[in-house]
């Protein structure tokens, strides 16, 4: 436990409040503390740009409070609310005067409740929360502060920008909301870096305010937008250009002006550094929408490694997983392995693992129902599901993670060594015949067994349709055939500019049955190995608009008409 956790033993009866700094946006800049804080709260009082960045470290139940419109329900998919933020019979619910953060954080403490009090960037630099922290002391609600990563601080560095360097330099911060005059003439006066927070629509005014207090016009300047997210964007330009910039870039006149913004001025913003410095903009998949066909389990992992490059995976289920027709078969097995009736038990999916841990938990058994039993796994996320259900497999493949690498490391079966020549395949209902083929001429006995049926999801919400028909997707990542049929079916055909990537020949000769041109392959069978190929693909398209002279923009972002190239 942190040094500053406070024991739940501890709290006291007028309650705890945490006010917590959630970073610029980046929900991986979320310190220890921060999710320690999360885990316990019984009340969230949140702005709606800081829910999605502390909402998966919540606890089930939590109570969130929206800290510009008061009480809400609790997060999606959690139980009903463990406590309520206002009382029932309190006048204040209606009443706007009161209404304030301040109140809001004071009213959802009451009762001994742990409140975290969510707050953008840091809680002493980048918001007001002096203030509320000021009222709870009045109050006698005890509270800590648990700081974030300053907006002015984390998004320079998220944007190639260092603020200070070997020769070391005065940095100043301002923000130009609320920066007097004097505070223009001090910055303008010195030759230091300047961070200012300001509005995309008010950057050329900043500008203007600091060569008038005596900054050069050609003073290098950047200006990034939604800094630490995926939808990052910097402009490099100096002070005297940058209103230029912002209009040959479309960027300004904009409905959308009022968006924060940190705009870095000095020699330290230097586009020629910038280039070699911008590491998060130029990940191979930066921005783009991948669209991950399959189910929430088995996307886990393959949405972790595309959003490592940069990309927005977006999960959309192809097939349903359901009990099979008849258990009967399913339930003799498991007995089977209960009573000694194999040598091995093969697990060929992740939902293999999860039918028979069911079924497990039905009869009450746990993973010591396997002792004496060799435990195979098809492959890496196979594996991980046994190894959270308590079991450490015998057999992994080495080479390909398929039923062929399985079988490549199988071994035959040895009546002086192996007492039972029977395995147990619990597997999916559509499965190929391959490995039951391969474990007989080893040898083997095999009870090839229905564990559950796959079939057609239900199609996604007519948003996420048209956006596949449309081409409002970069990619689409295909890792087998159903995927593709499932996906056809229930949502329609990618569009045309949307790069196609199929995990192997047959996934990429249905894609092209389907009428979609295949442009990225993996070099092998795995899930993994196709987003990186995916990813290679991005950086080879990337050097390609570098070299040319060309803006890098996302496959979404080409003209409907253009041609569209095969990776090579």
């Amino acid at each position: 436990m942190s040094p500053t956790a406070l024991p739940a033993a501890a709290v006291p009866e007028h309650g705890h409040v945490t006010f917590l700094g959630a970073g610029p946006g980046d929900p991986g800049l979320l310190t220890l503390r921060a999710v320690e804080a999360l885990a316990h709260a019984d009340v969230l009082v949140v702005e709606h740009e800081v829910l999605d960045v502390v909402r998966t470290h919540a606890r089930p139940g939590v109570t969130v409070v929206n800290a510009e419109t008061g009480p809400s329900d609790p997060l999606p998919g959690t139980v009903a609310p463990l406590a309520a933020v206002v009382d029932g019979a309190s006048t204040t619910v209606a009443d706007p005067a009161v209404r304030d953060a301040a109140h809001l954080v004071m009213e959802a403490a009451r009762g001994g409740r742990r409140v975290v009090r969510a707050v953008s960037g840091d809680p002493g630099l980048d918001t007001y929360a002096a203030a509320e922290m000021l009222a709870c002391a009045a109050a006698g609600v005890p509270f800590e502060v648990v700081p974030g990563v300053a907006a002015a601080v984390g998004v320079p560095a998220y944007a190639g920008v260092p603020l200070r360097d070997a020769q070391g330099a005065d940095v100043r911060f301002v923000d130009a909301r609320t920066a007097s005059d004097r505070c223009w003439t001090e910055v303008g006066a010195s030759d230091g870096t300047v961070v200012v927070s300001t509005t995309l629509d008010s950057v050329a005014a900043a500008a203007g305010e600091l060569v008038s207090a005596g900054r050069k016009p050609d003073t290098p300047l950047t200006v990034t937008v939604a800094g630490t997210t995926t939808r990052q964007r910097t402009w490099s330009a100096t002070l005297g250009t940058i209103a230029q910039t912002l209009k040959q870039a479309k960027v300004l006149p904009s409905p959308e002006g009022g968006r924060p913004v940190i705009a870095v001025v000095g020699e330290r913003s230097a586009p020629a550094q910038r280039d070699q410095l911008a590491w998060f903009e130029s990940k191979p998949l930066f921005g783009w929408k991948v669209l991950v066909p399959r189910t929430k389990e088995q996307a886990a992992s393959l949405s972790d490694q595309l959003r490592s490059y940069g990309a927005v995976p977006h999960e959309v289920p192809t097939i349903a997983v359901e009990p099979p027709r008849t258990p009967q078969q399913m339930e003799r097995a498991v007995k089977g392995l209960v009573t000694g009736r194999y040598e091995w038990i093969a697990f060929t999916s992740v939902n293999a693992v999860k039918a028979v841990r069911e079924k497990f938990e039905e009869y009450g058994l746990d993973a010591r129902a396997f002792a004496g039993i060799k435990v195979a796994a098809v492959g890496e996320q196979t594996a991980k599901a046994l190894v959270a259900f308590g079991v450490k497999p015998d057999l992994v493949p080495s080479g390909e993670q398929s039923a062929a690498g399985l079988l490549e490391d199988w071994p035959p079966y040895d009546p002086v060594f192996d007492p039972i020549d029977r395995v147990f395949l619990p597997r999916a209902d559509i499965a190929t015949e391959t490995l039951v083929a391969g474990l007989i001429e080893l040898g083997w006995e095999v009870d090839d067994v229905t564990a559950y049926r796959t079939v057609r999801a239900s199609p996604p919400p007519a948003e996420t349709r048209e956006a596949i028909k449309g081409g409002g997707f970069d990619a689409v990542l295909f890792t087998s055939s159903s995927t593709v049929r499932n996906l056809v079916g229930i949502a329609g055909k990618p569009h045309n500019v949307t790069v196609i990537a199929c995990i192997g020949p047959a996934t990429a000769k249905t894609a092209e049955e389907h009428g979609l041109r295949v442009d990225v392959m993996a070099p092998e069978p795995s899930a993994l190995k196709l987003a990186e190929a995916l990813a290679d693909f991005g950086v080879r398209r990337r050097t390609a608009a570098l070299e040319a002279g060309d803006p890098v923009t996302r496959p979404s972002e080409r003209r409907p008409g253009a041609r569209r190239r095969r990776a090579t």
